[in-house]
């Protein structure tokens, strides 16, 4: 496995492969890997010849009152993983090396971008849009690996893909879980034990609301107020946003006749929880 710190040196490391005609997986990570990051790269790797993974806590997403200071990290740890994983390249570039100048350059898209986490963080889905569209300029990936517990993260990169015709093929992979039910994310280091144990009704309320969708229940409003209320009975969790969607663009689904996401934000302590659910109606 090696390792870059500049785009210049991952580019021509990069070419010479490109040039052979081999085909480059990219799995694009703020760090602090997990097992659901472990299981884009295994996609990666069995997909593409050459697996590359970036490495990069970007400022831009992250507003003043956020938690980009306290964001978790472990170079040293996460290298350990990648070796161990197969990874062929890493890509670890500081903000000076992403950012060598303010911008006056980013994507924003509207209205998917400002709906329902971008209404709890306002701008933080162009932060995202723009250091992924840097990053897939850098690498020029054939394809590009996004989990799908961020679901909205994940819709918006490929609405940016079809948009601006970047020739990259983005894959979803399904969200990896604690034995438990919770979604692995890098900030559960951050949980307490005692909210760790209260996160736990997330995953539990998602799995309900699913199952009333697969059992036939058409009433989104009805199917939101049950999980609202098992939500916020938990003490420790305040619930931030609930919202039952078409799953191909987001759009609010009143009554549940198609393919539909259930999305729920939420803060457990002082975390930002994140997590989601498909569900077909039967």
């Amino acid at each position: 496995m090696e390792r870059y710190d500049t785009i210049d040196a991952l580019r021509a490391a990069l070419g010479r492969a490109r040039q052979t005609g081999r085909s480059i997986g990219l799995v694009p990570t703020m760090g602090y890997l997990h097992a659901g990051h472990l299981e884009l790269v295994r996609r990666a790797r069995a997909e593409n010849d050459i697996t590359v993974v970036s490495i990069f806590v970007n400022p831009t997403q992250f507003a003043p009152s956020e938690d980009f200071s306290t964001y978790p990290r472990d170079m040293e740890r996460d290298l350990a993983l990648l070796a161990q994983s197969g990874v062929d390249a890493v890509f670890t570039p500081g903000v000076e090396e992403m950012y060598p100048q303010p911008l006056q350059t980013t994507i924003s898209l509207k209205p998917l971008g400002d709906i329902l986490i971008g209404k709890v963080r306002p701008g933080h889905f162009s932060g995202v849009a723009t250091v992924v569209a840097k990053l897939f300029n850098i690498v020029q990936p054939t394809r590009a690996y996004f989990g799908e517990k961020d679901f909205q993260q994940l819709t918006v990169i490929r609405r940016m893909v079809d948009d601006l015709n970047v020739p990259v093929e983005i894959v979803g992979v399904p969200t990896v879980r604690e034995v438990d039910g919770l979604a692995m994310s890098s900030r559960n280091v951050r949980l307490s034990p005692q909210d760790r144990q209260a996160a736990r009704v997330l995953s539990k309320a998602l799995f309900e609301g699913a199952a009333m969708i697969e059992a036939g229940e058409s009433d989104a409003a009805g199917i939101l107020a049950k999980m609202t209320a098992r939500i916020v009975a938990e003490p420790g969790v305040t619930l931030r946003s609930l919202d039952i969607c078409d799953a191909r663009d987001l759009a609010p689904v009143e009554t549940i006749d198609r393919p539909v996401v259930v999305l729920v934000t939420a803060e457990v302590g002082p975390v930002l929880l994140i997590d989601q659910r498909e569900a077909r109606p039967a």
